[in-house]
């Protein structure tokens, strides 16, 4: 038999449905991969071995009676942002130290609704704020991708760092993960993974620990566009307890896999082209231009103007949320409690040890913003800046432009710990500088892996799409996907 690990969703569904192989012992061989290499990733902070064979074993049950769902049996790892029921859930932060919910988040209900099996928790930067898995509480995640010769850690991306190195590891057959500003695609095109970002009210957000709620959208990171589209029809849905969630029938993402884009009109944006991007990331861009060419798309160049304010009206709004969003965590109800001689003291004195680093500049950024003097001089001209920004979206769709393609990070991976990383927060800021328009116009976006860099290192492209045209997206990122090839690292764990 080969190695139960390495199958995709798609392969390893079909199997199941053949009897190749149990449910049970697909968990198993997933449950022995992660025992024996998640110390050397620390991808996973909770692993649920039992809850995992019980679901497993019910899941074989199902398949028996011919009454799998669309993911039956299949094993996948769950960012520590979603609720699980009676399950750690603490979005990588010493605030909420202990906190286990009574409740289960909709897009992690839909999925076990679907069969799929939970392996666990997987760590991620505090509250999602971070690009590389280095603001978690739990410490960093390491990326299973190594340069050339190289012994150095790198960083996966963030903040679905813990959910991007699993899946590139072999760890899940897939993950769930969100994305505010870039943190399903840059970790996806970190590690050599596929990750999209669902149009905002795609996906609910109900019972998903909130960063920043107009910008907060759920998606999957996997191994292939195929499995993502799979996991994509699972997650998404219409939910009454999240009032921005939309009701629309979810298509059959799967079935656009394989159609043509003959015809297809493929923007190319002028701003995208930064000062000092690396000649790499330009000569992968071409390309993606030319395989989409060769396929039989048309190429139209054009004009995004408002996307040089997209990063500094990003960084407004969402710190802005997030300092409203996070005022609930005050040592009162639940998570970290730590004394004082009042209840003030107590507050300042749990959100003074709970909160890291990052947390903290952000909730203080947003703080700022958002006070009486700074409110119209900032945050409000961040939502003018961002309107301008949907509108350049809407003129480029309007003018018959089907898909935008652009590069999905400024560079390959980075060190741990790198030091002009962690001296300029800024610098770590410009990671998203492809990623943020997305989130502010709400639109889809997915990263899919394109080639590797003069170190081997996985370098991504993303494609941006029309609202709810998520099925566009993948019948397109396939076709870079089958020029490209499909990438792995190679194992040293």
């Amino acid at each position: 038999m080969t190695d139960l690990t390495a199958l995709t969703i798609a392969e390893a569904r079909d199997q199941l449905k053949s009897k190749a192989f149990s449910a049970r012992e697909l968990t198993d061989a997933y449950l022995t991969a992660i025992d024996a290499a998640n110390p050397a990733f620390n991808a996973y902070i909770a692993v649920t071995h039992d809850k995992a064979r019980a679901m497993a074993t019910a899941s074989d049950e199902k398949l028996a009676r011919g009454e799998g769902g669309a993911l039956e049996g299949i094993p996948l790892g769950v960012k520590d942002l979603f609720a699980t029921e009676g399950v750690h859930t603490q979005a990588c932060s010493h605030i909420l130290d202990g906190f286990k919910p009574r409740y289960e988040s909709t897009v992690t209900a839909n999925l076990w609704a679907d069969g799929a099996v939970m392996l666990g928790k997987l760590n991620m930067d505090e509250f999602a704020m971070g690009s590389s898995n280095e603001t978690s509480y739990y410490g960093p995640v390491i990326n299973p991708w190594r340069a050339k010769g190289s012994n150095a850690d790198l960083v996966p991306g963030g903040s679905s760092g813990g959910s991007a190195a699993a899946v590139s590891a072999w760890l899940c057959a897939g993950a769930t993960a969100t994305d505010t500003g870039g943190s399903i695609r840059q970790p996806a095109a970190f590690t050599g993974t596929v990750g999209i970002k669902p149009t905002y009210g795609r996906v609910s957000r109900w019972g998903t620990v909130a960063f920043a709620s107009s910008l907060d959208q759920a998606g999957p990171i996997a191994r292939d566009v195929r499995d993502a589209a799979i996991m994509l029809k699972s997650m998404a849905s219409v939910d009454a307890k999240d009032t921005t969630s939309v009701d629309m029938a979810v298509p059959d993402y799967e079935a656009a896999i394989g159609r043509s884009v003959k015809g297809m009109r493929i923007g190319i944006p002028k701003e995208y082209r930064v000062e000092g991007m690396p000649e790499e990331i330009e000569a992968l861009w071409q390309k993606g231009i030319a395989w989409l060419k060769d396929a039989g798309a048309e190429i139209v160049d054009i004009s995004l103007p408002h996307t040089k304010y997209a990063l500094p009206a990003y960084y407004i709004v969402a710190p802005a949320e997030a300092s409203s969003n996070l005022a609930r965590y005050d040592g009162v109800r639940y998570g970290l409690r730590v004394q004082g001689k009042d209840i003030a003291e107590m507050y300042e004195n749990t959100r003074a040890a709970g909160f890291g680093r990052e947390v903290k500049r952000r909730i203080m950024i947003g703080t700022y913003v958002l006070s009486a003097g700074y409110y119209d001089a900032y945050y409000l001209q961040a939502q003018k800046v961002r309107t301008l920004i949907k509108r350049d979206f809407e003129e480029a769709f309007a003018n018959g432009i089907d898909v935008i393609l652009t590069p999905a990070t400024p560079s390959a991976a980075f060190g741990v710990a790198d030091k002009e990383m962690a001296a300029d927060p800024v610098k770590m800021y410009l990671n998203d500088i492809f990623t943020v328009t997305v989130n502010m116009a709400g639109l889809p976006g997915i990263a899919v892996p394109a080639g590797l860099d003069a170190r081997g290192l996985p370098l991504g492209l993303q494609l941006i799409g029309r609202p709810f045209d998520e099925e566009t997206l993948f019948q397109t990122a396939a076709v870079i996907e089958q020029a490209a090839g499909r990438f792995k690292p190679e194992k040293w764990w």
